[in-house]
């Protein structure tokens, strides 16, 4: 019995240490828990109780490169529903769908879903703003209003074919929207509740709020004014012609920005379902190859130019209206031909032949490498989705023929995009820019910029003097050509037409015709470029001398004030053709009498205002162009 004692005292001695032992590890884990763990721990606590409540950030603007918001985003809620927070949820589906004037049954099923919380979508999603403030007004049990947005457009349908659209998710599908989308796009705020098993709100746990960011802001290099102007006049463009397509784009010569881009037929982003994805899906500025017609004579010519193959001023040419190459009879758009000429007037009249000869003097492989230097056959680098890089001949089928053709725009294919940069090139003084579109991409919230582009010179294509030159003959096209449709006065406007047969399966489509235009000002120093293309206009002649001409000229006269071009004495002559309006420079009047007037007989109509002896103002001003049976209105002060 002893020895059974003393035994059992040491197993008790070793219970009680093992004892105090594990009494001493739990309580130290629990200080670790409650001292050193508390924070992880409560914040995994918190992920299993927390149910959250989407609050949307705002996708990231886009805005022109003043700032001028073109693509926003207006409040709109969308409606989530907690069933075990609710004890009637037939009452509150009536509730519900009575104010969003939808089918009360499918919200039911909807809202009777074993789920701790239900988006009540499409029925409840992007309600307008008025509808939630109602529903919260009711006071409806497990409802809740999650904070969302949709594209706003303050500008309706403008650069649509450009900016794309969002999705149903807000998610980029097309354009601008669809290729920055993931700097466009936020990271989501949310209302943090905190809950039971069953939904139940916990007692003593407030509810949180789990920041987001909003998205970043995409600044274009467009100007808004500019864009308005383009917009305006291809509208009218489109049905004064009943034209099937119209573009346009307007660029700095000098640092390759894209100031306009328009493509028409347009729609309204919110409303892209209801129109052909060709719409939306192809931004022609960018993505239509074309033969360009005589706008590419402009390569031509500089190509001559820049290797001294010829005296524009001194250098004559006739032509019989065609001109043999390898047995092919080639013809000048003026069957019975332009006669003898001086190489400028070549330009002037855009004589095929006279162009064929300058291309025949460059040679196939000189002309050519010109081609691919001004920037055929490639994508620009603009970075603009959709871009295509236009269709060259290859040099096994680059015979005396193609040639030909290619030196006045027949026979290749070439996108608007690349025959702004190649002509921006031709009359900046050689330089090709890279064209763009995005300026700046950056963080509202605190301004640092994420993305910036600068001008990128790709190479000098033709030197300074030969530019000159350049500018010098389509400065002339305009005034005394087939451009002088675009002639403004005080604007020294240089361009030239352009008018394409268009191609279908490999034949020329009858009476089917791209007319273009592309300008640029002042001639001396351009400070923009602006082609207008116009796709199979009706109800007129189809030339771009008479169709695209005076659109470009009434762009470049409407948005002088914004590109900062200021009207100008040194202005070539217009040369008078009938059935031009005689007209006269607007003599001063100013400071003399009626009597003065009376005098001199004027040929104008003069219409007097106000009362008094001399003549303190008149309109039109002073060196303005008026036609000679136009009225003049004087203003009489005492």
């Amino acid at each position: 019995m002893k020895w059974i004692s003393i035994h059992s005292k040491k197993r008790l001695r070793l219970l009680y240490v093992l004892f105090i032992c594990l009494t001493a590890a739990v309580v130290i884990r629990l200080f670790f828990l409650q001292v050193f763990d508390q924070k992880e721990l409560t914040k995994k606590a918190e992920e299993n109780w927390d149910r959250e409540i989407p609050f949307a950030n705002e996708r990231g603007h886009i805005t022109d490169r003043n700032g001028e918001s073109i693509v926003t985003n207006k409040l709109a809620p969308t409606l989530y529903f907690m069933p075990s927070q609710s004890k009637d949820i037939e009452g509150a589906a009536t509730k519900i769908a009575q104010v969003l004037e939808v089918d009360e049954q499918t919200l039911l099923e909807k809202m009777q879903k074993k789920a701790y919380l239900v988006k009540l979508a499409p029925e409840g999603k992007n309600i307008p703003y008025e509808k939630a403030v109602e529903l919260q007004g009711l006071q409806i049990e497990g409802l809740y209003s999650g904070v969302d947005y949709l594209r706003d457009y303050p500008y309706g349908t403008m650069l649509s074919r450009f900016l794309g659209f969002t999705g149903y998710d807000a998610q980029g599908l097309a354009g601008i929207e669809y290729e920055y989308d993931k700097l466009l796009q936020g990271n989501a705020s949310a209302i943090r509740l905190f809950t039971d098993a069953r939904g139940n709100n916990l007692p003593n746990v407030a509810s949180a709020w789990k920041a987001g960011d909003d998205g970043a802001t995409v600044e274009l290099t467009i100007d808004v004014d500019v864009q308005q102007v383009v917009e305006r006049e291809l509208s009218q463009a489109m049905e004064r012609y009943e034209a099937d397509q119209a573009m346009a784009i307007a660029m700095n010569p000098n640092t390759g920005e894209i100031l306009a881009l328009s493509s028409y037929p347009t729609f309204h982003p919110a409303k892209y379902q209801s129109v052909e994805p060709a719409i939306y899906n192809r931004n022609l500025p960018v993505w239509m190859a074309y033969e360009p017609g005589s706008t590419f004579k402009i390569i031509t010519l500089s190509a001559a130019l820049e290797e001294n193959l010829v005296d524009l001023e001194n250098e004559r040419f006739y032509d019989p209206g065609y001109t043999m190459v390898a047995g092919s009879r080639l013809r000048c758009w003026k069957r019975a031909g332009h006669g003898d000429e001086t190489f400028l007037q070549v330009v002037e009249n855009s004589c095929n032949p006279g162009f064929i000869e300058l291309g025949q003097r460059l040679g196939k492989d000189r002309l050519m490498q010109y081609i691919k230097d001004f920037g055929f056959g490639e994508k620009t680098g603009s970075s603009i989705a959709g871009e295509a890089s236009g269709i060259l001949f290859s040099k096994d089928a680059f015979g005396p023929v193609e040639q030909a053709t290619t030196s006045f725009g027949q026979g290749v294919a070439v996108t608007p995009i690349q025959q702004v940069q190649a002509v921006a090139a031709a009359v900046n003084g050689g330089k090709l820019y890279t064209p763009y579109v995005v300026k700046k991409i950056y963080n509202p919230q605190n301004g640092e910029v994420i993305k910036e582009t600068e001008p990128t010179v790709k190479r000098q294509v033709i030197r300074e003097e030969t530019s000159a030159k350049v500018r010098a003959a389509l400065e002339s096209v305009v005034a005394n050509g087939s451009g002088r449709q675009a002639f403004r006065d005080g604007l020294r406007i240089g361009g030239k037409t352009g008018t394409a047969q268009k191609v279908e399966n490999n034949r020329y489509i009858d009476g089917n015709y791209i007319v273009s235009f592309i300008g640029f000002a002042p001639a001396d120093n351009p400070q923009i470029v602006v082609y207008v293309a116009i796709d199979n206009p009706k109800k007129t002649t189809q030339f771009g001398g008479v169709v695209a001409a005076p659109i470009v000229g009434q762009i470049i006269e409407d948005i002088a004030p914004f590109v900062g071009i200021e009207k100008s004495t040194e202005q070539l002559e217009k040369a008078y053709r009938w059935p031009d309006p005689i007209t006269e420079k607007m003599p001063n009047f100013i400071g003399q009498t009626k009597d003065d007037i009376a005098k001199q007989h004027y040929p104008f109509r003069i219409e007097w205002h106000g009362e008094g002896t001399k003549i303190g103002s008149q309109l039109p001003e002073v060196g303005s162009v008026i036609a000679q049976d136009g009225i003049i209105h004087l203003y009489l002060v005492k």
